[in-house]
Formats: C-alpha cells, structure tokens, sequence
C-alpha cells in the first residue's frame, strides 16, 4: 500500500514545476529532516531504525522522501525547460489549482498511515502520539495563502541563468547587422543608436578585438615609451595624457547572445567571424561557421587589406615568415617585438604607412639599437604626392631620424641568406641605387590597400573596374536595405567624380551617414572628407581633395615656430587623432608680403600647397598648419580660377615669403 502511494505522489509532483513541488512537499510536512528514530512496531515487538536503511530492503521516511524529492526535481526542470517563457506568469494559478487539488488526498494517506499497524498491538501512550502527530500534520496541510507561491528575486534570478543557459551563442536575427569591425562600423553604430536608442546592433569582425583606432599603430604607440601601457595597448599622446587604442570600454557592449534580450538595445561585437555571403533578397547572411543570421539593415564596412608584391606572394614559406604585411594589432606586436631585439628592419614603400613606420622604428631603434631601411621606387618619400622639393625636403628629415633611404628602387628578388633575407635591388631610374643587394632580419611591405570585395562576387554586388570598391550612390546604398562605408566604398563626389578614400576621417564621415540613411535620413554624401600623417613629432600635413603629384602645384611657405608641429598641436588641443574641424569662417590674414623663391630648406618649414586643374582648386595640403582644412574645403567646393596666390597664404594665416610653383607633368 504505501509503495502505491508512493507511485502516485511521484505522479502528482512531476505534474508541478520546482517552485510548485517544494511547495506540496512542505504542506504534507515531507521535507522535514527526520532525525529521530522511527519506531515501527510488529507482532508485539519494537524495532528501532535509524535514517538510514538496515538490511536490504529496510528504508527510513527520510531516504524515500529525498528520493521523491529528487525525482520532482528532475520533472520540474523538464517542464521548467519546455515552458521557459511562461512558468513564471503561471506560477500563482498553477500552484493554487494543485495544491487544492492533492490536499484531501494528501490528509488521507498521512491521515491513514498509521494504521497500517496491526489492529490492537499498540498501547494507549502510542495511540495517543500517533494521534497528535496526525493531528500536528493536518494542521500543516491546511490551505496556505497563494502569494507564498509567488517566485522570490533570487528564483527569478535563477531562473534566468536557466533559461540563459540555452541562448545561441550567435543571435539567429540582427536588426542591424555590420560587416566588419574598423572605424566605419564605430561611426556606424554610434549613429544608429543615436537615432534609434533601441536598436540592437550586431557587428561581426574577423579580428579577435572589439573596434579600435588603426593611425597609432604606426605612429603614437612607437613614441610612447612606457612598456606596460604598450603591452596593454594604450599610448602616450604628445601631451603626455594615456589613452586607449580601443575606441570604447568593454563595458559599452553586450554580448552577442544576449542581444536580443536588451530591452533597450545595444550593441555586440562578435569576434572571430567572417561572413561569407549575402542572400541580398532573403535578407541573411552566411558566417564562415555555416551560422546564418538574418537581418533587417545591413552595412558592409569590410574596409581594405595590405597589398602584397609578386616576389614575397612567391617565395618559400621561410621568406613569407619574416614578411608583414602591416595592417592591425597582432601585425604591430611582432614587428615592435622583433624591433626590441635590435634586429634589421627593412621597409618596402615610401607612402603615408612606409614613411610613418620608418620614423617610427627609427625612433626605436634609438633605444633599443638595430638598423632601419627604407627603399621605394620614387625620387623622394612621399613622392607621389607631394611636390618633387618638398619630397626630397622630406626625405632628408627622414634620413636624420637615423633612417638609412634608398630611393629609386624596387624589389625584384628575396632569398635566404643565413637565416636573413637578401633582398635584390633594381634600379627605377639612372640615378638608382649603388648596391645590389641588400640584407635584413624582417621585411614590412607597405605598398598600398586592397579593398576587401570578396563578397561582391558571391553576393551579387557591383563593383569599379577602376578605383575597386562596390558601387554604391550618393546615400552610400549598394542594394536595398545594404550600404557601404569607409575603405571599401567607391562613391560619386558631386565636386570630384567618382572616388575610394583609404583614410579615417573618410571611414568616420562615412560610417556615420550610412548609420543615419540606415535609420531613414536618407541623405547624400557630399562631404569632403580629409587626411592626415605625421612623420614623428616635427612634421605633419593635413590634406583634401585631390592630392596627386603630377598635378600643377603652387607652393606657399614660410618658416616654421616651434608652435608649427604636430607635437604642439596635440599639446593644444589634447587629441591626436585629426579630423573634421569645425572652421568655417574665412579668417583675416596678416600682412602680405612679396612672395618670393625660397632660399634655404629651412624657408620649408610649414605651408600651404595648392593642387590645380585648369587654374582651378582640386586639392589642398596644409603642411605644419594645423585647422584650416574647412577653409580648404571651401575653396575645392567654390570652384573659382585662382589668381591672386597672396591672398590665399592670407586665408591660411601664412605670412609667406616663398612661392614655389611647377606645371603638371
């Protein structure tokens, strides 16, 4: 008999949740812990049994009823896990329902329990306890008030990590979804929040870290010489403020599988993950796992990869090893590791990223020891952009951080020399190098970006022959519902033509106004975006528009103060990432004075130089002069034939007294 009981005990608790079970459980006064002895009486005689069973067959209450308290438990979590998203709305009502329910029940079986003993064999004492325990138990099992049944904060809490436990570590569906983790994405979902304050924001990147500031890999984190906070990627600005290379603290995000569940929004960054394709007209995409992620709006900012020459992209798989390809994180901590070793660093181009690093691992190797080597095949660094004086100007400055440059020149061989690489050189021009050959521990390439379009191909976008890129319009859409920003972008300037701009003040304006056309701004890109580079701490130049060489170009100097650097600059300003400056006014200048050819390089120290195209503005480079890129702006938007070159060194506050000037080639 008391078996079946049992039986039907355990059927009825595996009916209820946890929190419902506990409840019948303490009502029938079963899970108090029995530390008494049971007395059980048999034919005439006492036994006594402690709370553990004797002999084989012999149980205390105790043990069964931790074994029926076990076996509720076990049905609890099996309901609570199918019904997750309504146990606790359910919880008062259910519980009500089968407490009434098994409450008469439950009075009978402890009610009748004691007479299982046989008729007679017990004693007027015994009678009389069996009696008020009976007694004592109905008074337990009266009804009890339905709000003791209502989930505790820490049942709630528990709940949750339950429920938790089964969330997909990758969310099914992003309301917006971005295609790669640089500063476009940043600019990107800052702007959607800002718009929309409940959105949920999934970006995915393949890097293994959350969105940060690429300039300062190659410039501030050299000049900071502070191990520890290197080792933490942090840096010294010039002003001596620390400052993270991580756009935002870790605390900004949440995690990707608890996105869907913000009430608010957010934003997650899922690492480690690259999307292979885009089912433009299903609106998902494919990771490289296999996961597929729908979405509502999706921007792709995959921005762009270093290129690579043929003659590294060929060579044994021992060459390729000391070759890097310098682009993020994990590409700065190998070469600043190897740099400390004092070894041979040989740098391969003499653009914006060959220049900034050459001064940079010249910086270091100031401390550390070692030999910096810079070859690329123009006249002078920087050389397709700047003027052919100022270039050669430039190069000079260079040579003087302990740079050893090698200008006229490319790579036409790379081989192992013992466990060095030899590099061969060829000659670009007559006036090329003297050497054949040239040895190092480590080789940087740095000879441009490609910009990242594989999933063009797959996915059905347009991309230009011409400049790379997808196609996009003015609103930065590709198809509907998917734009593209930053690097990998090939867009219509309204003033220009048709460009792709490889910089971060064009990532940060264009991230943005794809977030905004995202949340239905639906605006045109027409925004001049600048750029800027700092070859160490004395000289640096902002730029926009066209800035090309072999332009017709008109120079306007003057000499350089020490407050004409982009040391003092930081200094004033406390922010060493350069971008949009809100300038718009045209300043008074000061005198004019006759402008004449420059006499001495030093006359080189800071300026203006001005890009044209038939006697019209294109492009203008402000060299060690600081915040005038909105007046620059003005005059590439203005579009007037330019004449009067004195008047423009007024508009920079140059007090120029030289003039240099060269036809387009």
């Amino acid at each position: 008999m008391r078996n079946i009981r049992f039986v039907n005990l355990i059927q009825r608790l595996n009916t209820l949740n946890y929190k419902n079970s506990s409840a019948v459980l303490k009502q029938t006064n079963l899970l108090r812990v029995n530390t008494k002895a049971v007395v059980s009486h048999s034919n005439g005689q006492t036994r006594q049994y402690s709370s553990s069973s004797q002999g084989k067959f012999d149980f205390s209450r105790t043990s069964i009823i931790y074994t029926l308290f076990g076996a509720s438990i076990a049905g609890g979590i099996t309901i609570f896990m199918l019904n997750s998203d309504n146990r606790l709305a359910s919880v008062k009502a259910h519980t009500q329902e089968k407490v009434e329910q098994s409450e008469p029940k439950l009075e009978e079986e402890i009610v009748s329990e004691p007479t299982e003993k046989q008729p007679g064999n017990e004693t007027p004492n015994e009678a009389s306890e069996q009696s008020q325990e009976s007694n004592s138990s109905l008074e337990q099992t009266k009804p009890v008030s339905t709000e003791e049944a209502v989930p505790t904060e820490g049942e709630l809490r528990a709940a949750k990590l339950d429920e938790e436990k089964f969330l997909p570590e990758i969310p099914s569906h992003a309301q917006y979804l971005i295609v790669g983790g640089g500063t476009a994405a940043m600019a990107a979902f800052k702007a959607i929040r800002a718009n929309d304050p409940t959105a949920r924001i999934l970006v995915v990147t393949e890097e293994d870290y959350k969105p940060y500031m690429r300039p300062p890999l190659s410039k501030d984190l050299w000049m900071t010489d502070d191990d520890e906070l290197i080792k933490q990627l942090k840096f010294k600005q010039y002003n001596g403020n620390e400052r993270s290379l991580f756009f935002l603290e870790d605390e900004f995000y949440v995690q990707p599988k608890y996105l869907n569940e913000q009430e608010n929004g957010g934003v997650a960054i899922l690492t480690g993950k690259r999307v292979e394709q885009i089912d433009v007209q299903n609106k998902t995409v494919k990771l490289n796992n296999n996961w597929e992620v729908a979405f509502d709006k999706c921007l792709i900012a995959t921005g762009g990869r270093p290129r690579n020459l043929p003659v590294f992209e060929k060579s044994w798989e021992k060459i390729k090893n000391r070759v890097t390809l310098f682009r993020n994180i994990e590409d700065f901590k190998k070469l600043y590791s190897i740099a400390k070793e004092g070894k041979t660093i040989a740098i391969v181009g003499g653009g914006f990223l060959g220049s900034e690093l050459a001064c940079a691992l010249g910086h270091v190797s100031k401390k550390f020891g070692g030999k910096v080597i810079q070859v690329f095949p123009e006249s002078g660094i920087l050389g397709k952009i700047l003027p052919e004086y100022l270039s050669e100007w430039t190069t000079s400055k260079v040579r003087k951080e302990g740079v050893t440059v090698i200008p006229n020149a490319s790579i036409n061989k790379a081989q192992l020399n013992d466990e060095k690489v030899e590099l061969g050189l060829q000659a670009t021009k007559a006036n090329g190098p003297h050497a054949n050959w040239l040895m190092a521990d480590h080789v940087v390439v740095a000879v441009g970006l490609e910009p990242n379009v594989e999933l063009a191909e797959k996915s059905g976008f347009e991309t230009d022959p011409k400049f790379g890129g997808y196609l996009v319009n003015a609103e930065l859409q590709a198809r509907n519902n998917i734009w593209v920003a930053g690097d990998a972008a090939c867009f219509f300037d309204i003033k220009l033509g048709r460009r792709r701009v490889e910089h971060h003040d064009h990532a940060v304006v264009s991230g943005r106004l794809a977030g905004e056309n995202m949340t239905g701004a639906a605006k045109p890109y027409w925004h001049q975006s600048m750029f800027w580079s700092d070859l160490g701490p004395k000289i640096g130049f902002e730029a926009i528009g066209l800035i090309d060489s072999s332009l017709q170009t008109v120079g306007l100097f003057a000499k350089a103060e020490e407050v004409d650097t982009p040391k003092a600059q930081v200094q004033e300003s406390n922010e060493s990432l350069r971008s949009e400056i809100k300038d718009t006014q045209l300043p008074e200048g000061g005198q004019t004075s006759e402008l004449k050819a420059p006499k001495s390089m030093d006359e080189y120290g800071k300026g203006v130089i001005l890009y044209l195209k038939n006697e019209t503005i294109v492009g203008v480079l402000t060299w060690n002069v600081f915040k005038r890129i909105a007046i620059a702006r003005q005059l590439i938007q203005s579009q007037e034939k330019v004449t009067n070159f004195a008047e423009m060194a007024k508009l920079f506050r140059i007090n120029a007294t030289g003039l240099e000037g060269d036809s387009s080639n």
